[in-house]
């Protein structure tokens, strides 16, 4: 079964892309929502321990999360550590399952794949890209999002020229919905194609 990482910086348009995947039929592991639902569930305690004051009726709070990152920006590495073996652990049963079912390709979407070293798991990574300009129109017009969050964010995850140099594949979102349609139904055929020729291979096989 091909893992294929999706991935791409903030504003680039990879949950609609996600989402294109999941329409032509290819199993998603939305790393995101898997982080928020364990901040409903198993994060809660740990989180809460490390960082006093985050929790609201029993779930962690994300912009009292934010706020303390903000003022404390070197202990991120601290959250990942806590979370990130959660994340692992839910995608485990998530490629099992789907390992179980036959399936021979599944997307694993994962924001920070370069960042968090995730790259070395998948066998196909996908990046989703726009126009820089684009992309920041797109941020910032999000609710209660500013110059500073918006470049805090861009500083802790890979410029997206490099993640293009590290692709297999890439996204350009800035041309439309039904163009990044046409390329995600290439990009599954092509990988599809290089299955059964071999091309393709996955690396825990």
């Amino acid at each position: 079964m091909i893992r294929i990482g999706l991935t791409g910086s903030i504003g680039m348009g990879k949950s609609t892309t996600a989402a294109l995947f999941a329409a032509e039929g290819i199993p998603v592991n939305d790393a995101d929502a898997v982080v928020h639902d364990l901040y409903r569930a198993d994060a809660v305690a740990p989180v809460e321990a490390a960082f006093p004051g985050v929790t609201q009726n029993g779930v962690l709070d994300r912009a009292l999360l934010a706020q303390k990152l903000a003022s404390e920006p070197h202990r991120f590495k601290d959250l990942e550590a806590i979370v990130h073996p959660l994340v692992r652990a839910r995608e485990a049963v998530f490629l099992d399952t789907q390992r179980a079912a036959g399936r021979t390709m599944v997307v694993l979407d994962i924001p920070l794949l370069f960042e968090s070293g995730a790259a070395d798991r998948v066998d196909v990574v996908v990046v989703v890209s726009c126009d820089p300009q684009i992309q920041r129109q797109r941020v910032l017009a999000r609710p209660g999002m500013s110059e500073d969050k918006f470049n805090l964010i861009l500083s802790r995850q890979v410029p997206d020229a490099d993640k293009r140099a590290r692709a297999d594949f890439i996204i350009d979102t800035g041309l439309g919905i039904e163009a990044a349609r046409s390329r995600v139904r290439d990009i599954i055929a092509t990988v599809q194609a290089g299955i059964e020729t071999g091309q393709w291979s996955a690396k825990d096989a």
